[in-house]
Order: structure tokens, then C-alpha cells, then sequence
């Protein structure tokens, strides 16, 4: 597995592509249970800079079937690291032989699933509010290689306000 480069990219229109190997190989391990897979972060916003790191939820309906879904995703070679601080989310490093990227296992209707969902979508949606987020991320990139917390820290405000507008219908 290739890590990718810790910086601030223009959209690539393969990263959809990547998606779709990583769903495949998280559906084939959690077969028979009941969930779905989404494309979610900057990666799955046409258009919008962002990380090179593909970012997926894995959404199962109800919180009972959480632990089945970490089981069968550690089984299929993905590691468990816990929620990483954001109660309702489980994270994983992903096996060694596919691309590099980031997945969630998140309850279908969560505070970590709607932020996922509601901030994509908004984005998706809103050309403006895209090119802002973009344009934040690229003014706290050189954090990336120093002080990855201060670059999250950094666009908490924006994200939040981005929320605020995807919810309220602004």
C-alpha cells in the first residue's frame, strides 16, 4: 500500500474509480450484513481539492450490528482504531495490498453519518460553498506536513458553518 502524499491536490477524476475497488472489497467481507457503503469527504465531491486519501462510511442501520461489521472488516484485513476521538464512528487502516484510504463503520442516521452526508451533499450542490472549502484547505495545506491537528482545527469553523447552511436549506 502507497500512501499518499500528505498535501492538498486538485480533484482527480479517478478517485470515484478508487471508491468503487474499496467498496467491493468491504461488501465481499461484510456479506450478509445488512449495510451500505458510501463515498463520503472532499474525494467524493467533483471538482473539489482535496487529500488524495479516499474516504468511506460503512453504514449499517442500527448500532447492534457495529461490532459484527468491525469483526468481519478486521477478518477481511482492515485494523480497528477505534473512534479517534469522534464518538459514533469506528476507523480502520486499511490492508496493505489496496490503495490508501480512510473508512468509517457509522449507525445510518448518526451525528458522525448526517456530518459525513449532509457536508457532501451540500457540496455537491453548492459550486460557492465548494470553492470556499477548497480554498480554506489550500490556505491551511502547508499545515499538512507540520500540524495535521492545527489543519483539522482550522477548518472546523468552516465546516460547521457548512453544516449549519446544508441543514437550515441556505
Amino acid at each position: 500500500m502507497r500512501i499518499p502524499p500528505v498535501e492538498v491536490v486538485p480533484y482527480d477524476p479517478e478517485w470515484p474509480a478508487v471508491f468503487g475497488g474499496v467498496r467491493e472489497r468491504a461488501d465481499a467481507a461484510l456479506a450478509g450484513l445488512p449495510h451500505v457503503t458510501e463515498h463520503v469527504g472532499s474525494t467524493a465531491v467533483p471538482g473539489l481539492a482535496a487529500k488524495p486519501i479516499v474516504d468511506v462510511d460503512v453504514v449499517v442501520p442500527e448500532s447492534g450490528l457495529v461490532a459484527a461489521a468491525v469483526q468481519a472488516l478486521g477478518r477481511a484485513g482492515w485494523r480497528p482504531e477505534g473512534d479517534l476521538g469522534i464518538a459514533g464512528r469506528e476507523a480502520f487502516t486499511p490492508p496493505g495490498d489496496g490503495p490508501y484510504h480512510h473508512l468509517y463503520v457509522v449507525v445510518a442516521g448518526s451525528v458522525p453519518h448526517r456530518d459525513h452526508t449532509d457536508l457532501r451533499d451540500f457540496l455537491r450542490s453548492n459550486p460557492a460553498a465548494a470553492a470556499r472549502y477548497a480554498d480554506r484547505k489550500r490556505e491551511l495545506a502547508p499545515l499538512l506536513r507540520t500540524d495535521r491537528a492545527a489543519y483539522t482545527e482550522g477548518k472546523a469553523a468552516l465546516i460547521a458553518e457548512l453544516l449549519a447552511e446544508a441543514r437550515t436549506g441556505g
